[in-house]
């Protein structure tokens, strides 16, 4: 069953919150500040693919 409009927009918000999240994680390897941001926005990313692919299954 393809995806409602409620889905494609759920994962639209997904991929552009993502697409943040890598800059932010691409930024935080350069620094090296806080080696604990790096983790932390790497699961963040993790925990959005992983919505995206619930979403998708569910469909």
């Amino acid at each position: 069953m393809p995806l409602n409009k409620k889905q494609k927009k759920q994962i639209d918000v997904l991929r552009q919150k993502i697409q943040k999240l890598r800059l932010q994680l691409s930024g935080a390897k350069q620094q090296m500040d806080d080696p604990q941001e790096v983790e932390r926005l790497q699961q963040q990313i993790n925990t959005h693919e992983a919505e995206i692919e619930k979403i998708k299954s569910a469909s």
